[in-house]
């Protein structure tokens, strides 16, 4: 929004002062060029030319003559008439004369050396309307101008709104999948921005609830089925011992599907989390160091080595759940490696990369983009243990989603297994309370 801002202000300052100052110019250049008296300044020199030529005491009826015989309003009166200071009487003898306005209009004075005493007087008669219409014009040029300006300033502007209206439109009504195609030079690009993201978020979590919604009838068909089989078979018996065999394997039963609830109402609310991350410096290192001896116990059940290349290097994150996204991605090789895992961490200006390797059989290239969907399960030979139900790797993209980061899986060039690459910002770009 700070873009929008400052364009705003810099168009007013071109529409308000530049317009102004630009008009201003043109009306002082065209007073100056436009002389409303040019003709009666040369009529007055010529009168004066032929009042200088007659005798002193003809000039008053010279006037009278001259008034009669070009129709003017012309009067020869002595200087001690005139009220005026020392700068201005000597202007009467410049070759335009002098022109001062009173009450009833304007009027020319003009002497000459040749009769310095006196001066004469012509009145003028000048039409109005011609500056009237000319100040007139400079007004509306002004508004108009600024309407202009103000109208190539906004057409984007507008333009743009009526871009983020028709996606608002179709995705409320149910196309999920309306973005935005933003342009660098927009003035809102963190609104559509946020639109986007607003929306992406919005359909994946309609998907995921979904999926929630189909995976658990699906799943739980089993163990009720079992738990109906057990309670029939219980009732049915007679022998006590089978009845509490029965029990034990529905008690089993039972087990099964509150570990399946709970892994399923974890993940239905772990979206809220999103809004509640802190985001910490940690130097990655000994951080990704700590991260393998927590796990220590699984790898030396499954005898395998854990490697760590990693740059001494500062990163911002929220540290419980990049530890939650790791983790499930170390977990998730211990279970298919067969003896190594490689952990590698690089950094560049702005983001660093995490990949995590094994030596296992590797992952289709077909799943490489389903293998992060809640409740995915390779039917191949990564099949899960019983008590997974694929939310590990959904759980590390959506932490690397909550961090505007992403993540992927290819397979190893060393290991020839699979290797989870994980891109985040060095500082994300979170509003959140910063934790010192």
């Amino acid at each position: 929004m700070k873009k929008l801002y400052i364009s705003l202000l810099l168009s007013a300052f071109v529409s308000l002062f530049a317009l102004g100052w630009l008009l201003d110019t043109f009306s002082q250049t065209s007073t100056n060029n436009l002389d409303d008296f040019a003709w009666q300044k040369m009529m007055m020199q010529g009168f004066s030319e032929q009042i200088a030529q007659v005798a002193p005491l003809k000039r008053t009826r010279k006037t009278i003559q001259l008034n009669d015989h070009f129709s003017q309003d012309l009067t020869y009166q002595k200087n001690t008439t005139l009220a005026l200071p020392d700068s201005l009487l000597s202007e009467l003898y410049l070759p335009g004369g002098l022109v001062l306005e009173d009450e009833l209009g304007f009027y020319l004075l003009k002497s000459s050396p040749k009769f310095k005493d006196y001066h004469l007087e012509l009145r003028l008669t000048k039409t109005q309307s011609s500056s009237n219409n000319f100040d007139l014009f400079l007004t509306l040029s002004f508004y108009a101008g600024v309407c202009i300006l103000m109208w190539i300033w906004l057409s984007p502007l507008t333009k743009r709104l009526s871009i983020l209206n028709e996606a608002s439109q179709k995705f409320a009504s149910g196309n999920l999948s309306a973005r935005i195609k933003i342009s660098k030079f927009t003035y809102i690009y963190d609104v559509e921005a946020a639109f986007n993201r607003m929306a992406g978020q919005i359909q994946k979590l309609i998907e995921e609830n979904k999926l929630l919604a189909s995976s658990m009838s699906h799943d739980i068909r089993t163990p009720v089925a079992c738990l109906r089989f057990g309670l029939d078979a219980a009732l049915d018996a007679q022998d006590n011992d089978k009845k509490d065999r029965y029990l034990e394997r529905m008690e089993t039963d039972l087990d099964q599907m509150e570990c399946m609830l709970n892994s399923y109402l974890e993940f239905a609310t772990l979206e809220k989390n999103s809004y509640q991350i802190s985001i910490s410096p940690v130097n990655l290192s000994p951080y990704l160091h700590d991260l393998v001896r927590q796990i220590k116990p699984k790898l030396d059940n499954k005898k395998l080595i854990a490697k760590i290349e990693c740059d001494s290097v500062e990163v911002e994150a929220d540290l419980h759940w990049l530890a939650r996204a790791v983790t499930n991605l170390l977990s998730n090789a211990c279970d298919f490696a067969e003896q190594r895992i490689l952990i590698r961490a690089v950094t560049s200006n702005t983001s660093f990369y995490l990949t995590i390797e094994d030596d296992g059989p590797g992952i289709s290239p077909d799943n490489w983009k389903s293998v992060f969907t809640p409740f995915f399960k390779e039917q191949t030979h990564r099949d899960r243990s019983n008590k997974s139900y694929g939310l590990g790797l959904a759980i590390a993209a959506k932490v690397a989603d909550w961090h505007f980061g992403i993540i992927k899986v290819d397979k190893s060039p060393d290991l020839s297994g699979a290797r989870f690459t994980l891109k985040l910002p060095l500082r994300p770009p979170i509003q959140t309370n910063k934790n010192s």
